[in-house]
C-alpha cells in the first residue's frame, strides 16, 4: 500500500505543479506587453511590474491562511478528503482564471488565484501522507522523490505553457489555453487521488481550528525548540529562491527580450536539472551524507550561483549556470523538509508540515510584493536581494544548528 500510495502522491504532485509551472512563462510577457488590453494602456513599466507582483502574491498570501487549516483538517479527518477538496479549489480557479483572460477581466485574475491558494495545500497534505508512510531509513528518498515531481513538474509546465500560448503554432491557442490545460490536469489529479490513494493516517489529532492559524504557525514556529532553527532556514531559503523564481521571468523580458516560449524552454531546462537531482543525485548523496550535512554545502552554492546569474552577459552562458543553480536548489529544498520530519514526533507530523507549508507560503508572497518595486529600480536587484536572504539562511545554519540540536537532545549527525 505504501509504494501504491507513494507512487499516487508523486502523480499528484507533479500534475499540480506542471499547472503551477504552466503559468511561469505567460504571465510576465502578458502583463508587461505595452499593447495588451489586460491592464490599462496607460499604466507605466513599473505599474505592470507591480500589479505582476500583486498577482502572484495573490497564491502564496491566500495559501498562508488555507494550508494551515487543512493541515490541521487532514489531522482530523484524514489526508484523502482535505487532498480532494484542495484539488477541486485548484480545478475551478484555473477555470475562472482562463475565463478572466478571455473576457479581460483583471479582476477575475486576482480573485482566481486567491481561490486556489486558500484550498491549495494539497502539497502540504501530500508531504504529511509521506511523512506517515516513511521510516528514519527511507524518508530521505521518499520526499526526494516527491522532490523529483516538482522538478518534473517545471520541465513540463513552463515547456507546454509556452508552447500553449503560442497562436504561431496553432491559430487558436491564446494566453488562456494553457490555463485550460491545467484544469484538465487538475482533474486528472483528482481521478488518481480517488481511486489509487489509500488513507495514510492513522492517529487522527483533533487539533484546535483558527481562520488566523497561519500567524500562529508563525508565533508557533520560534517556539517550538527541535525546530525553530530549521523553520527560520526554511523561511529564508524560501523566501531568497522566490525572489529568483518569480522575477527572473522579469529579467528575461526585459535583459534578453524573450517571449513566452523562450522563458518557457529556459524553465523547462531548470526543472530538467532539478528532477535529475533530486530523483537521482540525492538518492545517492544520502548514502554518504545526511541531509543536515548536505544543507551546509547546498545553501551557500545556491547563494553563490544566484549572485552570478544577473551578469550572466549572454543567453548561452545564462543557460551554463542553470544546471549548477538547479543542482543546489534541488539539494536544499527535500532536505528541509526531510529534517523536519525527523525532528518530529509521529503524531505532530502534521502540524509540523502545516507549519513548514505557512512559512513557505509567506516566504513565496512576500517576494512578490516587494520584487516588483525593486526591479522597476534596477532589473538585476530581485535576483541580488534573494542571493543575499539566501546566504543568510546558510549563515544561521552553519552557525547555530549543530548548538541548537544539542541544546534539545538531538544530534545532527
Amino acid at each position: 500500500m505504501n509504494k501504491g500510495n507513494l507512487l499516487t502522491l508523486f502523480g499528484i504532485v507533479f500534475l499540480d505543479l506542471m499547472g503551477i509551472g504552466i503559468m511561469i512563462p505567460v504571465l510576465a510577457p502578458l502583463m508587461l506587453d505595452a499593447g495588451g488590453t489586460l491592464v490599462p494602456l496607460d499604466w507605466t513599466t513599473a505599474d505592470r511590474s507591480i500589479a505582476l507582483g500583486f498577482l502572484v502574491a495573490m497564491y502564496p498570501l491566500a495559501q498562508f491562511f488555507g494550508a494551515p487549516i487543512l493541515g490541521a483538517l487532514s489531522d482530523r479527518y484524514g489526508r484523502k478528503k482535505l487532498l480532494i477538496t484542495s484539488l477541486i479549489g485548484t480545478f475551478i480557479g484555473y477555470l475562472l482564471f482562463a475565463t478572466g483572460l478571455l473576457t479581460q477581466q483583471l479582476w477575475l485574475l486576482y480573485f482566481s488565484r486567491a481561490l486556489d491558494g486558500f484550498t491549495g495545500g494539497n502539497v502540504g497534505v501530500a508531504n504529511s501522507a509521506i511523512a506517515d508512510i516513511s521510516t528514519n531509513e527511507n524518508r530521505a528518498k521518499n520526499f526526494g522523490l516527491i522532490g523529483m515531481a516538482f522538478g518534473l513538474g517545471f520541465i513540463f509546465g513552463p515547456f507546454i505553457g509556452g508552447k500553449l500560448a503560442d497562436p504561431t503554432l496553432v491559430s487558436w491557442f491564446s494566453a488562456a489555453t494553457p490555463f485550460w490545460f491545467a484544469a484538465l490536469l487538475s482533474l486528472g489529479s483528482l481521478t488518481l487521488l480517488t481511486f489509487l490513494f489509500k488513507e495514510t493516517l492513522q492517529t487522527k489529532a483533533n487539533r484546535p481550528i483558527h481562520p488566523l492559524m497561519g500567524f500562529r504557525h508563525i508565533a508557533k514556529a520560534f517556539q517550538m525548540q527541535n525546530l525553530k532553527i530549521i523553520f527560520l532556514v526554511i523561511f529564508l531559503h524560501t523566501l531568497g529562491f522566490c525572489f529568483y523564481a518569480q522575477f527572473m521571468p522579469v529579467f528575461l523580458v526585459q535583459k534578453f527580450s524573450m517571449n513566452t516560449a523562450a522563458i518557457g524552454t529556459l524553465f523547462a531546462f531548470i526543472g530538467l536539472w532539478i528532477a535529475l537531482t533530486q530523483g537521482l543525485f540525492l538518492r545517492v548523496i544520502t548514502r554518504f551524507a545526511k541531509p543536515q550535512k548536505i544543507l551546509r554545502f547546498s545553501l551557500l552554492g545556491l547563494s553563490s550561483l544566484l549572485f552570478l546569474i544577473p551578469f550572466a552577459p549572454t543567453v548561452f552562458l545564462l543557460y551554463a549556470l542553470q544546471p549548477f543553480m538547479a543542482l543546489a536548489e534541488g539539494l536544499t529544498f527535500p532536505s528541509t523538509t526531510t529534517v523536519v520530519s525527523e525532528l518530529s514526533l509521529k503524531e505532530e507530523q502534521g502540524e509540523a508540515m502545516g507549519v513548514t507549508q505557512s512559512l513557505r507560503a509567506l516566504g513565496q508572497a512576500l517576494p512578490s510584493l516587494i520584487a516588483g518595486f525593486l526591479v522597476t529600480i534596477n532589473q538585476n536587484l530581485a535576483i541580488l536581494t534573494g542571493a543575499a536572504i539566501i546566504l543568510l539562511a546558510w549563515a544561521i545554519f552553519v552557525i547555530c544548528y549543530r548548538t541548537h540540536l544539542n541544546s534539545s537532545h538531538h544530534e545532527p549527525y
